[in-house]
């Protein structure tokens, strides 16, 4: 049984309502994301990932940022400043 406001009893979106559908292009990524897979590599990756490396050690920021990001994960805010200074220490005893 839906309500007027085109949901069932239970508040979720009834059969039909325009509103309720959901992710329309979901499908559409996901094949794009399986195309993209199967047109990369291992090698490739490790290609990418040894140049994303060397830009970073040459201090491009961007690089570094981007490197950091995936092996450690985003900083929280109130996390930034002391992952800055463990990194800091541990430059210094290299």
């Amino acid at each position: 049984m839906t309500k007027s406001d085109g949901r069932d009893t239970s508040g979720r979106f009834a059969p039909g309502n325009t509103c309720g559908r959901g992710r329309p292009l979901a499908a559409k990524a996901a094949q794009f994301r399986g195309a993209l897979m199967e047109a990369v590599s291992a090698a490739d990756i490790k290609a990418i990932a040894k140049t994303l490396v060397s830009k970073a050690k040459r201090g491009d920021m961007a690089a570094i940022r981007i490197l950091l990001d995936r092996l450690i994960g985003m900083p929280l805010a109130a996390d930034i400043l002391e992952r800055l200074e463990t990194l800091e220490k541990d430059l210094h005893h290299e």
